[in-house]
């Protein structure tokens, strides 16, 4: 089958703003309970985007680690490309795609690092192969090949033995604020729902759009 001719039809329930929450993160939660009861694989997997000093938007994957009413949070390395493009621009959209839900969230925001306190107990929680790796690997660094990588992650385990690993100073969190929620739901005939939280001072304003 031709890429261009692959269409499949969304026979699903729609979504309507009287089914709405009051509160947009309150809804993302239930949706996201949806998503964990459903099965999906990775829930809290979401693309996060930013454009970077030259003006390229800049776009991977990452794992939400955290949300409420501060706001979405994920870890990263600070030297990382995506760290980068985050400082450059202090803005920030994630999208969540829970496909076999036929359900898309988009967010966007000004972004900012969590705090030292609040990076700290989340890598304390880490396994410990991942404490390691966060400090083994120079994230979007070019690497000579396999076995420089392999060699930076023996000389890390060497180095702190069976003692506990702290975290390391170019690792931590970043907190994406939302000012705007955007809800999509698939529908037939393309006809989707897209329902719009879009914070207007100290309030959520809730906008049907079209699709």
């Amino acid at each position: 089958m031709e890429i261009a001719d692959r269409r499949e039809e969304y026979e699903t329930v729609g979504l309507d703003r009287k089914d709405l929450a009051a509160d947009p993160v309150e809804q993302f939660g239930r949706w996201y309970r949806d998503a964990e009861q459903a099965g999906i694989w990775e829930p809290n997997a979401c693309v996060v985007s930013a454009v970077d000093a030259a003006g390229w938007p800049s776009s991977r994957y990452v794992l939400l680690k955290g949300y409420g009413d501060e706001g979405f949070v994920f870890y990263t390395n600070y030297r990382s490309a995506k760290a980068v493009a985050l400082e450059a621009s202090g803005r920030a959209a994630l999208t969540f795609g829970w496909l076999p839900l036929r359900r898309q969230v988009r967010i966007h925001g000004p972004v900012e690092r969590t705090s030292g306190a609040e990076s700290d107990a989340y890598f304390a929680r880490r396994p410990r192969n991942h404490q390691v790796g966060a400090w083994a690997s120079p994230q979007s660094e070019v690497v000579e090949d396999r076995d420089a990588l392999d060699r930076m992650w023996t000389e890390v385990e060497a180095r702190f033995g069976s003692g506990a690993i702290p975290r390391p100073p170019h690792w931590g969190g970043y907190r994406v604020r939302p000012e705007m929620i955007e809800f999509w739901q698939g529908r037939p005939n393309r006809f989707h729902d897209r329902l719009r939280y879009r914070l207007a001072g100290d309030a959520w304003v809730v906008e049907r759009l079209a699709p």
